[in-house]
């Protein structure tokens, strides 16, 4: 017959390492997503929009999980312009008149003197075979990017659900829910 041998196990030390071991899981399961990219998109200048636009369909392309989060002056880039408000203050009106009826009415932040800067640049894509924000939105799309739209930004220009464009999975939030997903995201961007 053998001989067992005996094994002590030392309990503090055994509690230690399993709280230890406890507090790492805890923390991993807090960390990050590194495959999640947010994108606030505050500016509404055309080539702001598609600068925000090429990074969410290229992290999207990659295989990150990417949303974006349309708020103040980048609200108005997703009217849709064949879409009718419904009835509106004079003070909502005076917005939805002096606000872009969509990404295709936006102006460059520099050099758009009066459209000629807009039609160069639209040419020089065309030629070039590059994405013009229309296809990039198409593109966002179908790669699964998530457009969320800032609730109080909509209510102060006075724009509804109803005018914005047709976009899958198309929500609305708050800044609180947009910092919580923020706290979950690896990356996020401000445009």
């Amino acid at each position: 017959m053998s001989e067992v041998a005996e094994i002590r196990v030392d309990e503090p030390l055994l509690a230690s390492l399993t709280d230890r071991v406890a507090a790492l899981e805890q923390a991993v399961a807090k960390a990050p997503n590194p495959d999640a990219l947010n994108l606030l998109v505050f500016s509404g200048e055309r080539d702001r929009l598609l600068a925000a636009f090429v990074m969410a369909t290229g992290a999207a392309a990659c295989g990150q999980d990417v949303s974006m989060f349309f708020t103040f002056w980048g609200t108005p880039a997703l009217r849709d312009p064949k879409k009718s408000p419904g009835p509106k203050s004079i003070v909502e009106k005076a917005f939805g008149w002096m606000l872009p009826r969509g990404a295709a009415c936006t102006k460059l932040s520099q050099m758009d003197f009066g459209g000629l800067g807009r039609a160069m640049m639209g040419r020089e894509m065309r030629q070039k075979n590059i994405a013009d924000l229309d296809e990039l939105i198409s593109t966002a799309a179908e790669l699964g990017v998530t457009i969320r739209v800032c609730d109080m930004s909509m209510k102060l220009m006075g724009i509804q659900p109803e005018e914005l464009i047709d976009y899958p999975g198309l929500a609305y939030c708050g800044v609180a829910q947009f910092t919580a997903m923020c706290s979950d995201a690896n990356t996020t961007l401000f445009i």
